[in-house]
């Protein structure tokens, strides 16, 4: 007869792999190198005192506007904007077709057209530093909690 421990480490691998199984497929996120990433919970404080998740929102924005889509509506849910995901959408839509590469020459540019001029500032104050307007994500959730804080007064498509 097998011995107990064997029984016992048995029944816990099928009980594991059980459980592996029933996670839904697509829910695992690919790991970020630890520099890019600043540890699982990395926070950076912002200009104006305000601890923010360093990673939001995470999605593959590069991959086209589906994926953009995906990355309005969780940023509009996770920071309220008056007419939700759909306004949000609606606005990146007008001013950039959802294209992060989009620029005007009025100096204008990103997903959601932020001011090139005062993007940098922006970007530390709402806990994004060192990230290009041209970045999807951070042109998102900048984006987003200014809407949040201030309305969509600054967008000209609102």
């Amino acid at each position: 007869m097998p011995h107990p421990n064997r029984w016992r480490r048995a029944a816990c691998t099928a009980l594991a792999l059980t459980m592996l199984l029933a996670l839904p497929v697509g829910t695992a996120r690919a790991a970020r190198p630890a520099d890019e990433l600043g540890g699982e919970h990395a926070r950076v404080r912002s200009s104006s005192g305000r601890t923010v998740p360093a990673w939001v929102c995470d999605y593959p924005w590069r991959r086209g506007k589906g994926q953009i889509r995906r990355l309005i509506r969780c940023a509009a849910h996770r920071w309220k904007v008056s007419g939700g995901a759909a306004k949000a959408i609606d606005v990146a839509s007008c001013e950039s077709g959802l294209n992060p590469k989009a620029y005007n020459s009025g100096g204008y540019a990103g997903v959601f057209q932020q001011s090139t001029r005062y993007w940098p500032e922006r970007a530390v104050s709402y806990g994004l530093p060192k990230r290009s307007v041209f970045n999807g994500r951070a042109n998102v959730i900048v984006s987003i909690r200014m809407a949040h804080e201030d309305g969509w007064g600054a967008w000209g498509c609102a």
